[in-house]
């Protein structure tokens, strides 16, 4: 492992900046101060801005492959198109999650989260070959194999209609097995490779999927992840499931706990904040699938006051539709301010750097390792170029940085002191041939009509209170 000396680095101070040195050696920060002597290789940190990595808390790798084209649907919906022309081959997983590194990369994030879609009958496999991408790349991962136990139809509210499910091709405790094998096979956190269990929600999973993760997650020691009340409907389905919130539901099942992360937490009451900040688990805001899905705004200022760890994720790049960190960090902050009138409430942009690296390594049960350019912490950094166009003219770099459209502004990155980005471009894998590779196996498209949403969408409209006539 290198050993090296970023020189004359500018470092955010609690509300100023100042210009050191920080040596890094066997992967972990040593010492930061002015004019430090140069261990290793010395690197010339004058006009730039050194942060911890951020989190992609949340994505979906593999929706790559379908961005651009999705509907203009809310995610019940969405999902059923999604799934309709969603057959993966391992090819595609491989170069999707390729894709989802370098642009997490090149805005600002050292680790991602990735709810990985499995590939059915090639479940471990799958796993496989997106541990084999990170790798290659170089990026901290957190494959989070996505799993659930009823059919895609459960996933509706019923409303006053009986509705019948056709049973789910794999059975909990089937499902658990693979899991398992899974965290035998690749997780290997001291090698930047960290399996989560990860329910992808109440609305597909019945409590024996949730309570089997939770037995996982003690007897292995793995953080936990799930979405967690994207939309109205949700929160309509787990009155109908459970007679109480889903947040009270989780709470009884013992799902929630301090290296818990939940995704969206759009619709959830003051009593259900109250047991997330009891339970010390953490809300993933994705605002941009949000948005995109209309699926609302996220009660994020209201979680921060109420003590709960907030850390931002893209979601999957067919709801976003990009994996741009920095622009899910922006819309993530300053959308919050016309939710509440009190702009002493307002997210400023120091608040959203940390936010996106600690509270990031807080939801991971990492912040001793991770999150914060500290002494004895592993060096997963990011370099910013201070002289990029989009970062001048000279005003205050994290502000430019949060609340500008900053293009190409990564000049380095590094995971546990090793340089995966180098002058603005990934260097462990080729990018030319990772385009080439998405291009011809691509082809563009523009229309296309789902069968399952032409089953699905008159009873989505009835539940959800929405006149059946057509425009």
């Amino acid at each position: 492992m290198a050993n090296f000396t970023i020189q004359n680095v500018s470092i955010a101070l609690s509300d100023d900046y100042a210009t050191v040195d920080v040596q890094i050696v066997d992967g972990a920060i040593v010492a930061i101060a002015p004019n430090l002597q140069v261990i290793g290789t010395g690197i010339d940190g004058k006009n730039k801005l050194l942060l911890p990595g951020f989190f992609n808390a949340h994505t979906h790798s593999s929706e790559m492959w379908q961005r651009g084209i999705m509907s203009v649907f809310p995610l019940e919906l969405w999902l059923a198109e999604l799934y309709d022309f969603a057959p993966l081959d391992p090819e595609q997983v491989y170069l999707s999650a390729l894709g989802t590194a370098v642009e997490t990369l090149l805005s600002g994030g050292t680790s991602v989260v990735d709810h990985l879609v499995l590939i059915p009958g090639l479940e471990l496999e799958t796993i496989a070959i997106a541990t084999r991408a990170y790798r290659e790349v170089g990026i901290r991962a957190f494959i989070a194999p996505l799993i659930q136990d009823e059919s895609l139809t459960a996933g509706m509210p019923s409303g006053e209609s009986a509705q019948t499910h056709e049973p789910y091709f794999r059975s909990a405790a089937a499902t658990l097995e693979i899991i398992e094998e899974a965290v035998r096979q690749f997780h290997r956190p001291d090698e930047g490779v960290n399996i989560l269990v990860a329910p992808t929600g109440i609305q597909l999973c019945t409590d024996a999927l949730f309570e089997g993760c939770t037995e996982l997650s003690d007897r292995y020691n793995l953080c936990r992840h799930s979405h967690l009340l994207e939309t109205r409907a949700q929160e309509k389905l787990a009155e109908e499931k459970y007679g109480c919130t889903a947040v009270e539901h989780l709470k009884r099942i013992g799902y929630l706990s301090d290296r818990t992360t939940l995704a969206h937490c759009v619709w959830l009451n003051d009593a259900d904040i109250a047991i997330l900040a009891e339970t010390e688990s953490t809300v993933v805001h994705n605002p941009l699938s949000n948005l995109r899905l209309g699926s609302g705004i996220a009660p994020i200022l209201k979680y921060r006051q109420a003590g709960v760890n907030v850390t931002f994720g893209c979601d999957g790049a067919s709801s976003n539709d990009s994996q741009d960190l920095l622009e899910a960090i922006k819309m993530g902050s300053i959308l919050h301010n016309v939710t509440d009138s009190d702009y002493q409430h307002w997210i400023t942009p120091r608040q959203a750097v940390e936010m996106a690296s600690l509270g990031g390594a807080k939801g991971l049960n990492i912040a001793d390792k991770l999150g914060s350019l500290t002494v004895g912490k592993q060096a997963d950094l990011v370099l910013y170029d201070l002289t990029n166009l989009s970062l001048l003219p000279r005003t205050d770099p994290i502000g430019l940085l949060v609340l500008g459209r900053p293009t190409n502004v990564v000049d380095s990155a590094w995971v546990n002191g090793k340089q995966i980005v180098a002058d603005g471009k990934v260097t462990t894998i080729n990018v030319d041939e990772l385009r080439q590779e998405l291009f011809n196996r691509s082809q563009w498209e523009t229309k296309r009509k789902s069968e399952t949403v032409a089953q699905i969408e008159s009873h989505y409209r009835t539940v959800m209170g929405l006149s059946n006539t057509k425009k």
